[in-house]
């Protein structure tokens, strides 16, 4: 699973020169796999040439993967002839296919597209406004964004279930009606420490970091990355740092708390369409509008898990999940 450090706000040296290598050779991931499959809900578009061609991008993480392939998959029951450009590493190479127009479509998060790619200095927590902002400020790059799917890969505040029910909490505000022996935090360090992290986090909800009457600094633990879920779910802590759609969240048998003072930016995933390419093929985006109110935080955590944990190829665990919903259909 992604950091927001590597998949949001620091581009790589080595992605951005693996980027200037892709721009520059033709190159592509090694892994372009995706399993046979026919037209389901998804049709062909009617009058689309035989030799409509189309470049599909995305990411190199578990969800990035899953996501890409489901876009190649629905690109060629569209009746394109598809080449696949998934599993770039990095974010700056994948956007630069995007506003070069040598990729026509991928899936992004829209706090990704105003924070790391527009230069915005605070997220929107409002998931509409947040689309909104950033499809309006993108038309400039030559990028049109979709409709966002329900699915917000944003920070989140997770407690094992048990201890869930045990002290009665559904919500980051119940932490403070707690004793200050359970406010109890595990993080990563970039968390503890950016400018949208831990610290305003707290004074949006009244707890006070450092102070007995909130939360003692004794009461924060620093993990690597990925060690806050094992963390949270071995009860060295009551309160886990997460990223919502991860699927060690239902693996460990973990819940989510409502972010009811809305502190968290909107990182909902929306497809992004190169905008000369969707002008020329613009029932393209009739395509991923039936694809994008499917892809629910529970339907990204069941496939990341899929892939995380049980060890299935992205390209599959796309294709089960598009037969499953009707999308496509197996080949006879």
């Amino acid at each position: 699973m992604k950091t927001r450090s590597t998949a949001r706000l620091r581009f790589a040296a080595a992605g951005a020169a693996f980027g200037l290598l892709l721009t520059g050779c033709g190159l592509q991931p090694a892994d372009s796999y995706v399993p046979d499959a026919e037209p389901g809900l998804i049709q062909p578009l009617e009058g689309l040439p035989d030799d409509a061609k189309l470049t599909v991008t995305g990411k190199n993480f578990t969800e990035q993967l899953i996501l890409g392939k489901i876009s190649v998959l629905a690109t060629r029951a569209a009746g394109f002839e598809v080449t696949d450009l998934t599993n770039i590493p990095g974010s700056q190479p994948a956007r630069e296919l995007m506003v070069s127009g040598q990729a026509a479509v991928t899936w992004e998060y829209t706090g990704t597209g105003w924070i790391a790619y527009l230069g915005m200095t605070e997220g929107i927590a409002d998931k509409q406004e947040q689309w909104q902002a950033v499809h309006d400020a993108d038309l400039a790059n030559g990028l049109t964004w979709g409709a966002p799917a329900p699915m917000n890969n944003t920070y989140a505040f997770a407690i094992r279930n048990e201890a869930a029910e045990e002290l009665g909490v559904e919500s980051i505000s119940d932490i403070a009606a707690l004793p200050v022996e359970e406010r109890t935090f595990c993080l990563e360090a970039e968390f503890n420490s950016r400018p949208d992290g831990m610290n305003p986090m707290l004074e949006r909800y009244g707890l006070p970091r450092g102070s007995p009457e909130g939360v003692p600094e004794g009461n924060i633990g620093i993990y690597d990355t990925g060690a806050v879920y094992s963390a949270t779910d071995t009860g060295e802590c009551n309160f886990g740092e997460v990223f919502a759609t991860d699927g060690r969240i239902d693996s460990l048998g973990l819940t989510i708390l409502e972010d009811d003072l809305a502190y968290f930016p909107a990182y909902n995933a929306a497809p992004v369409f190169n905008t000369k390419a969707l002008e020329e093929y613009p029932e393209l985006e009739a395509v991923f509008a039936q694809i994008a109110p499917l892809l629910t935080d529970e339907e990204l955590r069941k496939m990341n898990l899929a892939v995380d944990v049980n060890g299935e190829e992205p390209a599959d665990v796309a294709y089960d999940w598009m037969v499953l919903k009707g999308l496509i259909t197996a080949p006879e």
